[in-house]
């Protein structure tokens, strides 16, 4: 059987955090993406629910309010 060791790390005080920033690329992505869902639902919303579903679906998975540029 072999044996599991642990070399405990400090942690490194002077690493703090950097201030973040917002990405204006982000920001206009997430932006364009309503806008096309608003557009298809004004459209045609019948025609266009698949593609409305498909965007829909990316937005749940790929942006949450705990998302940032950052990360």
């Amino acid at each position: 059987m072999a044996k599991v060791f642990t070399i405990p790390v400090p942690p490194n005080i002077r690493n703090k955090r950097k201030e973040r920033t917002s990405d204006p690329r982000y920001v206009e992505g997430q932006r364009l993406l309503v806008e096309a869902l608003k557009y298809l639902a004004q459209t045609d919303p019948l025609s266009n629910r698949p593609a409305i579903e498909l965007l829909s679906e990316h937005v749940r998975t790929r942006f949450r309010m705990s998302d940032s540029p950052l990360s």
